[in-house]
């Protein structure tokens, strides 16, 4: 899986919650399991939290590729 802004955070949990998890609760999402999260896209996430999208996208990446 390629993550980009675009990607949705369910669609990362269900492909990978134990590398993901992490990265999105050190960016500040502590609710991965609530609907509302999981239907948003990490562009969204970020832009609410005030992370950079491009640095969490490529961590994101990393961490999958593992």
């Amino acid at each position: 899986m390629t993550v980009t802004v675009n990607t949705l955070i369910g669609e990362m949990l269900d492909e990978n919650a134990q590398a993901v998890a992490p990265i999105l609760m050190e960016m500040g999402m502590h609710c991965l399991g609530c609907p509302s999260a999981r239907g948003e896209s990490i562009g969204e996430a970020c832009e609410v939290h005030g992370v950079d999208a491009n640095e969490i996208e490529k961590q994101l990446n990393a961490a999958l590729s593992k």
